[in-house]
């Protein structure tokens, strides 16, 4: 490819970054993200073309609206960057094809999720469940079709089991510390226990299912052990918060993660063929 190829594959993903921030900013509020036009949040004045230009635009302003001079948060041209960037590294790692653009969207889904996991705590299952469609229809042979959805089913179910154990086991500890509590497990135990039992959330599982089509197996487990020990230092410097605060986001090392282990396949999945050679 050449370096006009390799540039408008980035401007391209950096166009489609712009419009996830739109996504980032309007769908946790319950707003459309087509309706009304781009606009400056603090004073609701329409921004103009030239103000839309990803990166460029941010530079240009200084980082502050045209209008009222309200600051624009880093995030803008941090997301556009990184998808700009994602969607090379995908496209060069993969080639120009069809499957290829699914997979780039798939990550950029992810990145999308993560920001939001990270800002509410939540993921949108519309983002969630067209991301895992993606990642198993993004193939380059119908027996990848066929791969892909196994290995989403296999994580989901590996990943549904593990949160009812977990869960289980933190409802029996906490209903130990409380004596009167007379209900059994099933009854009523979300209106008796605290939220935070919950051992994972249901979006984790369906993160887990992605994972599988987009690594397959010994890859999708390389990751998930990754994602425990990105997510350890978090944890730990979260152990002395409130038990509301201590909720770490789990999605955005996850995300972390599966983006590393894609990019790095090849000299990890060598390493475990030497390892257990």
């Amino acid at each position: 490819m050449s370096i006009l190829t390799y540039l408008f594959i980035f401007i391209f993903g950096a166009i489609i970054g712009s419009f996830l921030n739109v996504i980032i900013y309007r769908l946790p509020r319950g707003e459309s993200i087509v309706f009304p036009a781009s606009h400056c949040t603090s004073c609701g004045t329409n921004l103009k073309p030239w103000h839309n230009i990803p990166i460029l635009s941010w530079l240009m302003l200084r980082g502050k609206c045209a209008f009222c001079g309200a600051k624009i948060s880093y995030q803008y041209p941090l997301i556009e960057l990184l998808s700009g960037s994602i969607f090379l590294v995908v496209f060069l790692k993969m080639g120009i094809a069809w499957a290829t653009l699914g997979i780039a969207i798939v990550f950029l889904l992810l990145l999308t999720m993560s920001v939001i996991d990270f800002y509410y705590k939540v993921a949108p299952d519309s983002l969630n469940l067209l991301a895992l469609t993606l990642a198993i229809v993004s193939v380059y042979s119908p027996q990848m079709l066929l791969e892909n959805l196994t290995y989403a089913l296999l994580f989901a179910g590996g990943f549904s089991l593990l949160r009812f154990y977990v869960s289980y086991y933190l409802f029996i500890k906490i209903k130990r510390q409380s004596p009167n509590l007379k209900q059994a497990s099933w009854v009523k135990n979300y209106n008796t226990i605290p939220a935070y039992i919950e051992a994972m959330g249901e979006a984790d599982i369906i993160i887990a299912a992605t994972m599988g089509a987009l690594l397959g197996l010994k890859l999708t487990l390389v990751a998930i052990f990754l994602s425990a020990l990105l997510a350890l230092p978090a944890m730990m410097l979260m152990r002395n918060e409130t038990e509301a605060s201590k909720q770490v986001p789990f999605i955005p090392f996850l995300a972390m993660a599966t983006w590393i282990v894609y990019v790095f396949d090849t000299p990890i999945m060598a390493y475990l063929e030497r390892m257990y050679a």
